[in-house]
């Protein structure tokens, strides 16, 4: 075995040593540790979020602005649903547009006693939020916008978390898969928004609904929310998660 080799070996089972025995200070806040396929890069997701959970306080607070303080906010890298390359998803966002989203649903389901559809009436219906907030981008610039919504608690404890809950998946119209744990997904500027700037969220900004995440990057607030699915093990999204497409996991900040 070459010295390169030994070297990378000794690394990677330093690193794989550490992220199990974090695993066990964890206790019962998460079962699993972030997915890394065996990349010594992405080992380093997992002793960032070991050490988050374990040193912070599981609700502070990321910084809030005054309105004196919001800023342009680009929506990079969105792309009108209603002009979708699949056909279904332009023709589903489209109708939704016309209906002034009256058609629209997120779907609540998995690990819950009252799956269901909710309208934008009914998350308008529950107590709401509004914050303004820092947004960085994993591409280095950031934004300062205020957000209004239901905090995503308030929906999960409408649904009744069972038990065995430990994380929410997030699903988009336009085919995106993310998750977060329930320790980012209880927290009460964890947002489901619906409105930005004082006006209803636009859709370059991800119309009716999109999700804010506060204390992770901005890629984790996905736009365009359709569906949130409680489960007890961590679903990475396969193909279509972040994980396998090169991203990290938890970009907390």
């Amino acid at each position: 075995m070459s010295a390169l080799a030994r070297l990378v070996t000794r690394r990677e089972a330093l690193a794989a040593g550490i992220a199990a025995g974090s695993g066990v200070l964890l206790g019962g806040c998460a079962r699993q540790l972030p997915p890394t396929y065996g990349s010594l890069l992405r080992l380093g997701d997992n002793l960032t979020y070991v050490a988050h959970r374990m040193l912070l306080p599981g609700e502070s607070l990321v910084r809030e602005y005054s309105r004196a303080d919001l800023s342009s906010f680009p929506a990079v890298g969105t792309i009108d649903s209603a002009s979708a390359r699949r056909a279904a998803v332009a023709e589903t966002y489209r109708r939704w547009q016309d209906s002034g989203f009256g058609e629209w649903r997120l779907q609540v389901s998995g690990a819950v006693a009252r799956p269901g559809g909710w309208s934008l009436a009914d998350l308008r219906g529950l107590p709401s939020r509004t914050q303004i907030t820092k947004h960085t981008c994993e591409e280095g610039w950031t934004a300062i916008g205020e957000w209004t919504g239901v905090p995503l608690s308030r929906v999960l404890d409408a649904a009744g978390l069972q038990p065995s809950a430990r994380f929410v998946t997030f699903k988009s119209i336009d085919g995106w898969y993310d998750s977060i744990d329930l320790l980012d997904a209880l927290h009460p500027q964890t947002l489901l928004a619906y409105g930005m700037n004082g006006r209803d969220l636009p859709i370059a900004h991800g119309a009716p609904l999109r999700l804010r995440v506060e204390r992770q990057i901005g890629y984790k607030s996905m736009k365009f929310l359709t569906e949130l699915v409680v489960t007890e093990h961590l679903d990475d999204g396969g193909a279509r998660g972040n994980p396998k497409n090169g991203w990290a996991w938890y970009t907390g900040i």
